[in-house]
């Protein structure tokens, strides 16, 4: 499943939650790479808000789908 990929598209943390159905607690984890099983997320931490660019998320889906 990609996402429109728009290279200047940034996804805050409470959006990468809803694109990826969980909470954002979850999505924190996956960040963090605290979820057995999946690949940890690139992101950018800008202070205390972690961004996420739409393709990143896209290439981490992938990546993911493979390992399955």
């Amino acid at each position: 499943m990609l996402l429109t990929d728009d290279a200047n598209d940034v996804l805050t943390i409470d959006e990468l939650a809803r694109a990826l159905r969980c909470s954002k607690s979850h999505a924190a984890k996956v960040l963090r790479g605290e979820v057995s099983g999946l690949p940890r997320m690139h992101h950018v931490s800008v202070g205390r808000r972690k961004l996420v660019r739409r393709e990143w998320l896209n290439a981490w889906l992938e990546e993911s789908k493979r390992k399955c």
